[in-house]
């Protein structure tokens, strides 16, 4: 018999679910002592591992588990987080913002309000660069849908290789400022380790040149005050955040009343119920028949 704990803000629907798909040898517990398995929201489980000595596979809600990577914290049982789902909400996301941008489609609504035709000018997003930091599933759907509507789309990563689609070249995090040189709309879908850490900064942002900068993967990746100086010095024209290292965002924060960054309360991809259910489902029979569960989290590297 196997005992699951659900640590999560969904943790009705949650149950809801798993008791409707009624898996063999899967009992609800409520008593941490008691838990083999954890199904949880990282922030959560973060505070909860001290009190879960039974533990050995924890399936997270989230895609980030960087709660879950904090000094200190144990790493002596299985993670797996939720992937694969996140590339379109992501791409509808960033394509949906740059065209507003580009084509002035909320201008033009304001325009309405007050009675005015005036055209402004614009160019297609065909020819146009994409640079994606990170060429995981996120990046690799997000590369695939510019690439549908004309772009060049250039991936970073670790080591400057990776499955060659969609993606027109790769370049290693040594030569991130080659491909930020290069960057009409840069995607940061990267995930918290310390190698990311402050990667966007000034220096490497003065690389940019009229850049629309988006950070829909973690807070830690960019450097606030290097994003606000590369603004003022024009390297980039407008930031569109959906991530912070605090959350939510301190009232007094220079970023709320900014006119060249947008501000989103980190919406731009959620886990879903349902869909975090069919991973655990499929992870949870992996479990039982002893077979290797799907993704797997490293703890040596952070995801």
């Amino acid at each position: 018999m196997h005992k699951v704990l659900i640590l999560s803000k969904q943790q009705p629907r949650y149950h809801q679910l798993l008791s409707v798909a009624a898996l063999p040898g899967l009992r609800f517990t409520d008593v941490p002592d008691e838990a083999e398995i954890v199904l949880a929201d990282p922030p959560l489980a973060a505070s909860a591992l001290a009190d879960l000595p039974a533990l050995c596979w924890m399936q997270s809600t989230f895609a980030g588990i960087d709660a879950l990577m904090q000094p200190g914290l144990r790493q002596d049982y299985q993670l797996t987080n939720i992937r694969d789902y996140f590339g379109p909400l992501i791409a509808e996301y960033v394509l949906g913002y740059t065209l507003d941008y580009t084509r002035h489609l909320s201008q033009y609504r304001r325009q309405q309000r007050r009675g005015q035709w005036h055209p402004l000018p614009y160019t297609s997003l065909a020819a146009r660069t994409l640079v994606v930091l990170g060429t995981g599933s996120i990046g690799t759907h997000l590369a695939g849908v510019a690439k549908a509507m004309g772009m060049s789309v250039i991936g970073v990563n670790r080591s400057g290789r990776a499955e060659p689609t969609h993606f027109d070249r790769i370049y290693p995090l040594t030569q991130l400022t080659d491909a930020l040189a290069l960057a009409d709309v840069l995607v940061s879908t990267l995930p918290a380790t310390p190698q990311t850490d402050l990667l966007l900064n000034r220096d490497s942002l003065s690389h940019c040149r009229d850049t629309l900068v988006f950070n829909v993967g973690r807070g830690n990746s960019l450097c606030e005050t290097g994003l606000l100086a590369a603004i003022e010095a024009g390297q980039v024209a407008h930031a569109f955040l959906d991530v912070f290292n605090l959350e939510p965002l301190a009232p007094q924060h220079p970023f709320w009343q900014h006119p060249q960054i947008t501000i989103t309360p980190h919406i731009a991809a959620e886990s879903f119920p349902e869909q975090v259910f069919e991973t655990f489902r499929d992870n949870y029979l992996r479990y039982t028949q002893q077979q290797p569960l799907r993704n797997l989290i490293s703890f040596e590297h952070g995801y």
